[in-house]
């Protein structure tokens, strides 16, 4: 992730704490509420994807507030914010709202405590791992600060997506008319919180977040007598040749030039030491960013499944299931460029090209369907003082490394600095297009 960022740079950016809380002073002005205690409130109340009532509800009164006309349940629990000022372009921002089934673990006062059932009725801990906290919260900021700035014109669309975890909320707000009902975007804005240092944004021109595929694949064996297998068919030995055939994929089907993440995340299988059971389920995370790659891992996967039934001897097919799926993120160069010559306006924000991140957002969707260009970048979440006396890129990279990462149970973004830093972000690049 911070394969680009000079020494230099990084040495640069770890400022005090106190400084970087004045960087945007000028913004903060403008935002007539405290956002560390909205981030604080929201962090500790999180909601799973499509279940974001209390989170809508806050932000739909927020926006209200700033003068928005507002709109609920786009999308289920999506809201849309628009704010007409004249002739001009529109201007889509865009931020996530869902939480994770995550057991937090960061000690914070705030820290949430929250339990959520699931679709099968299953209950569940839940937790903002994932860092869509800091997204609500600084497109709330921005939205009271472009509200509250006359030197624009044109129209601001604010779109809080829920389900971005499920990857099927940008769709849903898509399918409920959100182009045909609140206007098609000249671009699509939007930042995701990531471990690095408070005050570096990273922006990435081209494939900049990966594809994602789920896949839920079942293999059917024949269960009997732990005392007897072979009278059985098991699913156990199946699923675990399975599972190390699949690190084959990247390590000899994919060329070294190009990039693929296979991770077997789940395996369920059987009840009881003594019973062989019937069928082993697994569930499969891939992320590709060329199309071409993606289809050769996908057909591979289900190759080697079919090879295994085969093998032992299975009278029955596997089930290979697509469950999730979702596009890269592919950042304009052109909007990409023009954000980066906005932030570069921000004192004291380093912009660096962070790389490609093999994490993936459905933010692309949104670009994709409404044919505009995308500009989607990174936000520094950790604190500047982790980073204080590092003196080589190895060094810098390790400090990276060893800091709780998204969708962790101890994730904690250090809110002041991150929080002004992407209320300005987003309000930056806002005013590039309208001005």
């Amino acid at each position: 992730m911070l394969n680009r960022i000079t020494i230099e740079l990084i040495t640069e950016s770890c400022i005090s704490m106190t400084d970087q809380a004045n960087l945007i002073e000028h913004q903060g002005d403008s935002v007539p509420l405290d956002l560390i205690a909205v981030y604080q409130d929201l962090h500790a109340h999180p909601e799973l994807g499509f279940a974001e009532h209390r989170t809508a509800g806050i932000v739909a009164e927020h926006l209200r507030a700033a003068g928005y006309e507002v709109t609920t349940g786009v999308g289920q629990t999506g809201v849309v914010g628009v704010l007409e000022r004249g002739d001009g372009p529109t201007v889509l921002l865009r931020a996530d709202m869902d939480a994770l089934p995550v057991a937090e673990d960061t000690g914070l006062s705030y820290a949430s405590t929250q339990v959520a059932s699931r679709a099968d009725g299953t209950t569940t801990p839940v937790m903002h791992a994932c860092g869509h906290d800091v997204h609500t919260t600084c497109l709330i900021g921005a939205a009271y600060a472009l509200a509250a700035d006359r030197g624009w014109s044109g129209r601001v669309l604010a779109v809080f997506q829920p389900a971005e975890e499920l990857g099927r909320g940008a769709r849903a707000m898509v399918a409920d008319g959100l182009f045909d009902r609140f206007g098609t975007p000249v671009v699509v804005l939007g930042q995701h919180v990531a471990p690095l240092p408070a005050g570096v944004l990273g922006v990435r021109p081209g494939p900049a977040f990966a594809a994602s595929d789920s896949l839920r694949i079942t293999l059917y064996g024949k269960g009997g007598h732990g005392s007897r297998p072979e009278t059985t068919c098991d699913p156990v030995v199946m699923a675990a040749s399975f599972v190390m055939r699949l690190q084959t994929i990247v390590s000899r089907l994919v060329s070294a030039n190009d990039v693929a993440v296979v991770t077997v995340g789940s395996m369920h299988v059987g009840t009881a030491h003594n019973i062989i059971a019937d069928e082993a389920v697994l569930q499969l995370s891939v992320r590709t960013f060329d199309p071409a790659v993606r289809e050769k891992v996908l057909e591979a996967i289900e190759r080697f499944a079919r090879t295994e039934t085969l093998a032992a001897g299975s009278d029955r097919e596997p089930l290979v299931e697509l469950i999730e799926s979702f596009p890269a993120v592919v950042n304009d160069g052109a909007a990409s460029e023009q954000a980066s010559a906005a932030f570069a306006s921000l004192p004291k924000v380093m912009v660096v090209d962070p790389g490609s991140v093999t994490g993936s957002e459905d933010v692309g969707i949104l670009a994709i369907e409404s044919g505009a260009p995308c500009a989607y970048w990174l936000l520094g979440g950790a604190n500047p003082a982790s980073f204080a006396g590092a003196t080589s890129l190895p060094e810098i990279r390790q400090i990276v490394a060893s800091l709780p990462s998204n969708h962790s149970p101890h994730f904690a973004p250090v809110p002041d600095p991150t929080l002004r830093v992407g209320v300005a972000a987003l309000v930056a690049a806002a005013r590039s297009w309208l001005s």
